[in-house]
């Protein structure tokens, strides 16, 4: 099962992420496979917070990753506790003194943004085979921002894309990141 996921979830990155560019710094972490792929099976908010603590020490310790993604096999599949899940750790983030060395990203299957339908294909962006939680180093991105012309347009660019191609598209290809066990 472990295997199934990870796999799952590098399809997703590559197929997803990288290919259509959604985060254009992704293909270099790919490349340099300097993201960590961990998976939990917490399905408590305390659990899954305590994991991803654990994950942050994990980053200290192994300075050859850049990034981590922290996905949950079992929890969370309900989007509004994955939302709870996600403020929870940002607190946790800050008063563990990990605020302003590592951010986090979140994906999950059935995401909608806030002002958002649940069928606007911009929710793409941020769908994910799994609930994920996606810790990045501050430094290392405030650098590759620093880098890009014209950062701020990423998300727009993103939001275009993605309803240029329609909802059908992005849920034919979210569905085909998904290896068979």
């Amino acid at each position: 099962m472990s295997e199934h996921i990870i796999n799952t979830m590098k399809s997703w990155v590559s197929n997803v992420i990288v290919k259509y560019n959604f985060c254009p710094f992704a293909r270099k972490e790919v490349e340099q496979n300097a993201i960590h792929y961990h998976i939990s099976e917490a399905v408590t908010h305390d659990d899954a917070v305590m994991d991803m603590l654990e994950q942050c020490f994990e980053l200290n310790q192994n300075k050859d990753r850049e990034t981590t993604l922290l996905m949950f096999s079992h929890g969370f599949t309900d989007f509004n506790a994955f939302l709870d899940l996600v403020d929870l750790a940002n607190a946790m983030l800050c008063a563990q003194g990990f605020e302003g060395i590592y951010q986090i990203a979140n994906f999950h299957p059935d995401y909608v943004f806030a002002d958002s339908d649940e069928d606007d294909p911009a929710n793409y962006t941020n769908r994910a085979p799994y609930p994920t939680l996606h810790l990045i180093r501050e430094d290392s991105m405030a650098a590759a921002l620093e880098a890009y012309e014209d950062p701020e347009s990423i998300p727009d660019n993103n939001i275009r894309l993605a309803r240029r191609k329609g909802e059908a598209f992005w849920q034919q290809l979210l569905a085909s990141c998904t290896h068979k066990k």
